[in-house]
């Protein structure tokens, strides 16, 4: 039997497939300048909540309820695509909505005008993604997943690479305020790439697929691979809480302002990581198990953990945990949607999309939330938790081995 993820799968033509098309472009560059204006937002988050005396478990709430609303919007929006003859609008509608709620961030006075605002663009965000992984594996091949996916990955992680770059400048140049207001500019501008470069395939809508019955006709190895996902999720904190754990901890030494500016700048160096391990992490897929590879990615969540828990503040020991969390999350990200695409068959797509980002949202809702809480009882508490849960999906999709499905 065939093992749909476990084997790099084997082109039927001697040429090899094009992946590097108007679709896939299109949706790497609305990647590249949507995650500039969430980056610039993100990155200055934490500042902005810290001067109106958030906690960590604030941030950790706030990014929690943020994820957990955004894994709703996913599922819901797989779900009703493949209803759709034309899923492209959706996506468009959903860029404009996360432009929308970051640039809010502008007129926020209390955490929770934060909370509103990060809410409402991450709903936007769940609404888009499962359609983008959708059209992307219509625009591609099962034997160029890895790269089309990875291109799309590294692209976007170039927008969290120059976002943080773009905050630092507009908040010394203009402030805070207008470095949120200026995120608006990149996230229309990835609506209208959306909107100009995607070329839909036709497909047949399935206007009476349900959910239930959509999740129960997915692949039984699919599900086991959902549940190895969730239990690595489940680990899965949000990286404002790097940023302001590196704050806090350089504040005594550097002062508040500098501390804050270092911990932006080892966030810069972070996504410049990330970006070239998205690309990497695709073509390794392209050529060997991807499940494994995954697996090894989920694996590496150990090391920045462990690092997290000895003693002291240096910049070395941070070094180490940003540039390690960039090296797993390019793998994760990267490498969960090219498996889901060479896992599901095509008339399942949007709700197998769906559930899977649905999964990863609950998983970020809980991680976020009980790290930051964990975090300010004991860090060791946080990192032991982050420890267990990655090694547990580590284990769970190295040895899952599915049977082959129609694409």
């Amino acid at each position: 039997m065939t093992d749909q993820l476990s084997k790099p799968e084997e082109s039927a033509e001697a040429k090899p497939a094009r992946w590097l098309n108007s679709t896939v472009v299109g949706i790497a560059l609305a990647s590249l300048f949507s995650d500039v204006g969430h980056e610039m937002a993100t990155t200055a988050m934490p500042v902005l909540l810290a001067s109106v005396g958030a906690s960590a478990a604030a941030l950790g709430l706030i990014e929690g309820l943020a994820d957990g609303a955004s894994s709703f919007a996913k599922l819901f929006s797989g779900l009703y695509s493949d209803r759709l003859r034309r899923r492209k609008p959706l996506a468009v509608v959903g860029y404009f909505i996360t432009a929308s709620g970051m640039a809010s961030f502008a007129l926020a006075t209390q955490w929770w005008h934060v909370l509103l605002g990060r809410v409402g663009g991450w709903i936007g965000r769940g609404a888009r993604t499962p359609v983008r992984n959708v059209l992307m594996a219509e625009a591609t091949t099962p034997q160029t997943y890895g790269r089309a996916y990875g291109f799309e990955r590294a692209m976007d992680s170039v927008g969290a690479f120059l976002g943080p770059m773009l905050t630092l400048l507009f908040v010394w140049a203009l402030g805070l305020r207008w470095n949120f207001a200026l995120t608006l500019i990149p996230g229309l501008v990835a609506a209208a790439l959306i909107w100009l470069l995607v070329r839909e395939r036709a497909h047949e809508p399935q206007p009476n697929v349900r959910l239930l019955a959509g999740i129960g006709a997915l692949p039984p190895e699919f599900r086991t691979y959902l549940v190895g996902v969730g239990i690595a999720g489940l680990g899965d904190f949000s990286n404002t809480l790097l940023i302001l754990w590196a704050t806090i901890a350089w504040t005594p030494r550097f002062g508040a302002a500098r501390a804050a500016e270092l911990a932006m700048s080892f966030y810069i160096g972070y996504n410049a990581v990330y970006a070239l391990s998205c690309y990497v992490s695709g073509v390794l897929a392209d050529r060997f198990a991807k499940n494994r590879v995954l697996a090894i990615g989920y694996s590496l969540a150990v090391i920045p953990a462990l690092t997290l828990m000895t003693p002291g503040a240096s910049v070395t020991k941070f070094a180490i945990v940003f540039a390690f969390s960039g090296l797993y999350m390019g793998v994760w990200e990267t490498l969960e949607s090219s498996t889901a695409a060479t896992a599901l068959p095509r008339q399942l797509r949007g709700i197998g999309f769906g559930v899977l980002a649905t999964v990863n949202g609950l998983g970020d809702f809980f991680s976020s939330a009980v790290v930051g809480l964990l975090w300010t009882l004991h860090p060791v508490w946080a990192m032991m938790f982050v420890i267990v849960t990655s090694l547990g999906g580590s284990v769970v999709i190295f040895t899952n081995r599915p049977a082959p499905v129609a694409q």
